[in-house]
């Protein structure tokens, strides 16, 4: 009877110290991925709904000789229509791996989300040129404020060399 007894307290003692698990940085990493997908999806469609956007928002510049270390939402948004204007984007990794993000200070995990994909870049034909066609892959990352708008954004892609390529007269 004391054996049982002893048993009996000691799972009582097993079950009472018990920790719950923060899953919170899971949980904002699958919403935060429907936002990415959501993005993307506009990217590519030529129309980003940018109120997914936080008003603090900032792209990181990440091309070699960029002269400022980041751009505001409204410059992000006069890129996306000229870029827009002049290429047509289709992302070739369907759907885009999606992986989560951790906080550079702590290396925990944070609800961020980082892809990796491939994209087919077009420029269309015109009067006097045919249309040129160019793949790439890219790595992008973004982060999220506590209402689960994008507040940073960073894309790593040889952006120069396709650009480069696709407005070469060869």
């Amino acid at each position: 009877m004391r054996i049982l007894f002893f048993y009996l307290c000691f799972a009582l003692i097993l079950l009472g110290c018990k920790t719950e698990v923060d899953n919170s940085a899971n949980e904002a990493f699958e919403a935060n991925s429907k936002t990415v997908l959501a993005n993307l999806e506009g990217f590519q469609n030529e129309n980003v709904d940018y109120s997914m956007y936080a008003k603090e928002f900032s792209l990181l510049e990440t091309a070699f000789g960029a002269e400022k270390e980041s751009i505001t939402l409204d410059e992000m948004i006069a890129n996306d229509k000229q870029m827009w204007e002049t290429f047509d984007f289709k992302m070739l990794t369907e759907p885009p791996v999606l992986l989560p993000g951790v906080n550079a200070d702590t290396k925990m995990p944070d609800g961020s989300v980082r892809h990796y994909s491939v994209w087919e870049v077009t420029m269309p034909a015109t009067d006097s040129t045919e249309a040129k066609t160019g793949t790439f892959k890219l790595y992008e990352s973004f982060d999220f404020d506590a209402d689960g708008k994008i507040l940073t954004q960073q894309v790593y892609g040889d952006f120069t060399g396709l650009m480069m390529y696709l407005t070469s007269n060869n």
